[in-house]
């Protein structure tokens, strides 16, 4: 008993000592305390090629928090500290975080059925398949419904919900039945969502912004020191300071972690790194490793499409920040261009490249021309190198297979988006290609 208590104690002392570790900087105006990279220990010499790596990546801008004061702010061309822009899907964490405060509250139970909100019919489901789909679901990417419809995936009309999978059996990146969570918050709480956002948020954090509905979408638009602010808010466990806004741990822990074991690297619409395998969307394929070897392992993110970047470590205080256009990524979650940041932050952090491996690094590997409607070749292979190439579907299924890098023939396949495995013999490489009719 005596160790128990004492570890409670020791526990709660850190927690303690941690928060006030960390600065926040006031509610209203610009100031902000700042560290000098300098002062760290960090290498100077190296800011620049970070700098120039943004800035040749259609990056508007770059923040590095420590301990919660600034280390890196950097605008590029004529966006500003006061300029605004969207946070694309980097923007579900904060869904996830109204979810968890409205369920503290008791306005809802993440276990509740969706229908209890939505009423029943929101989907096209027969009304027992319907039943099986809950809040949780809805915040891990499991609803089941179809992300592939021909319509919109992002289309919330009833019409557009259609029957995949049993809730719970299947993961699959769908803007949907997230999207909808905003409905299921006003819904519980009789509150606007952006009301109901400025009541649990905004307004203890400092942080300015609204949200915009955007076709079928309710996208959040921000300057990137309110993106900074609520990555504190996440650094710090839900808490500003000393105000209490997320305190259920058990809640913010299942955001951070492994939410299912479909998708390990995925928590209540939070990116996790640290896992052994990760799916990503558009695919059911399982992929080996981290979402970005370069980061360190306990990283979680918040990431949108055309390189909306929040990403936390939480040992290191550190918070890392990127507003921009599309770094020719091309990918809703931008993952490999996060990586490609922590190649460039870790030589700022003089904690050596922890770079991916040369074969990873070689951007020459590419498919060309991509799209296509017949044929590809794969550029900057070695043919001595290569072993095989396979092609697979977005589900994962394997529909070709080549021994050759030049003019593959998928002619016969149909329009869709396809994966392509190219195996050597020191590692291997996944590509998209999109087939075009």
């Amino acid at each position: 008993m005596k160790q128990l208590l004492l570890l409670i104690l020791c526990l709660f002392s850190f927690g303690k000592t941690y928060s006030q570790n960390l600065y926040f900087p006031p509610l209203a105006g610009k100031t902000w305390d700042t560290l000098s990279a300098k002062d760290l220990g960090w290498c100077t010499e190296k800011i620049d090629s970070l700098y120039g790596f943004l800035g040749s990546t259609q990056t508007k801008s770059f923040m590095v928090l420590v301990d919660g004061k600034i280390v890196i702010e950097r605008y590029f061309g004529t966006f500003t500290q006061d300029s605004s822009w969207y946070w694309a899907s980097a923007g579900k964490t904060l869904t996830a975080m109204m979810v968890g405060i409205a369920q503290q509250e008791g306005y809802l139970k993440i276990e509740d059925t969706s229908s209890r909100y939505l009423g029943v019919g929101w989907t096209s489901l027969p009304l027992a398949k319907e039943n099986l789909i809950s809040i949780r679901h809805q915040l891990t990417m499991t609803s089941g419904l179809d992300d592939g419809i021909a319509i919109d995936k992002d289309c919330t009309l009833k019409s557009c919900l259609q029957y995949k999978a049993d809730a719970g059996n299947r993961w699959a990146y769908h803007n949907a039945p997230y999207t909808l969570l905003d409905q299921v918050v006003s819904a519980a709480t009789k509150q606007n969502y952006q009301q109901y956002f400025n009541s649990s948020i905004r307004n203890k954090t400092g942080i300015s912004g609204l949200w915009l509905k955007i076709d079928y979408n309710n996208v959040f638009f921000s300057n990137t020191r309110s993106m900074a602010r609520y990555g504190l808010l996440l650094l710090n466990r839900g808490k500003w300071d000393q105000t209490e806004i997320l305190t259920d741990t058990n809640y913010f822990n299942q955001m951070t972690r492994s939410s299912q074991n479909l998708n390990k690297a995925y928590g209540y619409l939070t990116w996790l790194n640290g896992s052994s395998n990760y799916m990503l969307p558009g695919t059911q394929l399982v992929f080996n490793g981290m979402l970005a070897p370069n980061a360190p392992a306990e990283m979680f993110a918040a990431l949108g499409k055309n390189g909306q970047i929040l990403m936390v470590v939480p040992s290191k205080k550190l918070v890392v920040i990127r507003m921009g256009n599309d770094p020719d990524d091309g990918s809703l979650v931008p993952t490999t261009y996060a990586n490609n940041i922590w190649a460039q932050l870790n030589k700022v952090m003089c904690n050596g490249s922890n770079a991916l491996s040369d074969l990873e690094k070689n951007v020459k590997i590419q498919l060309f021309p991509n799209p296509t409607q017949t044929t590809f070749s794969i550029e900057g292979v070695e043919s001595n190198q290569l072993k095989s190439i396979q092609i697979y579907n977005a589900q994962g299924c394997l529909v070709q297979t080549e021994t050759s890098a030049e003019f593959i023939d998928i002619s016969n396949l149909p329009a869709a988006i396809y994966y392509v495995e190219i195996i050597l013999e020191n590692g291997r490489l996944m590509r998209k290609i999109l087939k075009t009719q």
